[in-house]
């Protein structure tokens, strides 16, 4: 295995973390990657058909263990969680944003994907007339919400989790009416495109501001916030991201992230650089953008923003040693002037990525990450 000093270098990335990763004086690049739960398949030479699929909460403590026992040999910390809340304190879910808009949430075995619910426009009209006549409230919250919601918190103390993620509005977009239904609505029917953008803006902060009433909190007394995943961004043009996305997050931004330490965050592992001139304008306090959008780029419009990348997932996933260490050699190279790099996968860790990997991408820190 590569030579790592495992004590200094998780010693290092504590002073990394600090000052959202800009502390000055960090001693090394932050390294923000930590696996995850569909890791351990592959690493354990466990055969499964979907390592994303739901299993037994005895059988993913027992994998996630043997998996913690084999990662602090092998980068010095037991990565995992071991222990799960029981299904009685688990509160009832609620319905999601694809499903306020008429979609419909399908597993195909291999993962889920949100199917559309119109494809004129039309029938998009008449849907946005559906949303706006709704009783979120009512629609959101299953029947038995509120004996639930006492019981949980009776036996464990434990109020709802406020809403602060969802799907990005282009990606929500696209999935509810079609990529390039969507592009043409913006072309040839731009007042119906605003009404479709302004009514996901009302959904995502009445959405959030259910949640934070069912947590218990006055409004407005909520804990700031607010994080966008949203792929699909790279699909529309700079002026017609601006025109129908731009205004959903600053909405959402100006309601739940009004401080400067309110957490402002957008993922789209997309070719989406495009996009940077326009999203610089949100100031967001995080980013994870795609393999293709690098530091450097980023840092030209967002000097402030803690960037989570820009390994590829890929690179990671291939187990390439040399690979990885000349991808994460480049992007500490492009963060030394500037810090504030978090050192992640520019997207999402598949199973198949080694534990090797990660003590790679450590070994790449230790050595060229330096400040």
């Amino acid at each position: 295995m590569l030579e790592v000093d495992l004590d200094k270098f998780w010693a290092d990335d504590e002073e990394a973390h600090k000052d959202n990763c800009f502390n000055p004086h960090a001693p090394q690049v932050a390294l923000g990657i930590r696996m995850g739960d569909h890791c351990v398949f592959a690493e354990l030479g466990e055969d499964i058909k979907d390592p994303w699929g739901k299993i037994s909460i005895e059988q993913r403590i027992e994998l996630n263990k043997r998996y913690n026992d084999k990662a602090e040999k092998i980068v010095g910390r037991r990565l995992l969680r071991e222990h799960f809340p029981s299904p009685d304190e688990q509160f009832p879910p609620i319905r999601r944003i694809g499903e306020v808009f008429e979609g419909k949430y399908i597993y195909n075995g291999y993962s889920e994907w949100l199917v559309g619910s119109c494809s004129t426009p039309n029938e998009l009209e008449a849907m946005l007339d559906r949303v706006e006549k709704l009783d979120l409230r009512e629609f959101m919250l299953p029947p038995n919400w509120e004996s639930e919601k006492k019981r949980i918190f009776e036996k464990y103390g434990k109020r709802p989790n406020l809403l602060r993620h969802v799907r990005g509005p282009v990606t929500l977009a696209t999935s509810i009416y079609g990529v390039e239904n969507l592009i043409y609505l913006i072309i040839d029917e731009p007042d119906l495109a605003l009404r479709f953008s302004q009514v996901i803006a009302d959904v995502i902060i009445g959405m959030a501001e259910i949640m934070d009433e069912e947590a218990g909190y006055e409004p407005g007394k909520a804990p700031g916030g607010f994080s966008f995943a949203d792929d699909n961004c790279y699909l529309l043009t700079p002026e017609m991201y601006e025109f129908f996305a731009y205004p959903i997050l600053k909405r959402v931004f100006d309601r739940f992230s009004p401080n400067p330490g309110d957490k402002r965050y957008q993922h789209s592992d997309s070719d989406m650089g495009h996009l940077l001139p326009i999203l610089a304008k949100l100031n967001l306090t995080g980013c994870n953008f795609g393999p293709n959008v690098l530091v450097n780029e980023i840092r030209k419009y967002m000097p402030n923003t803690r960037i989570d990348g820009c390994l590829s997932p890929l690179t990671f996933m291939s187990n390439d040693e040399e690979a990885i260490i000349a991808e994460v050699k480049r992007d500490c190279e492009m963060a030394k002037e500037s810090r504030g790099l978090n050192l992640c996968t520019a997207g999402s860790i598949n199973n198949g990525t080694l534990l090797t990997s990660m003590r790679a991408v450590m070994y790449a820190i230790q050595n060229y990450g330096r400040y």
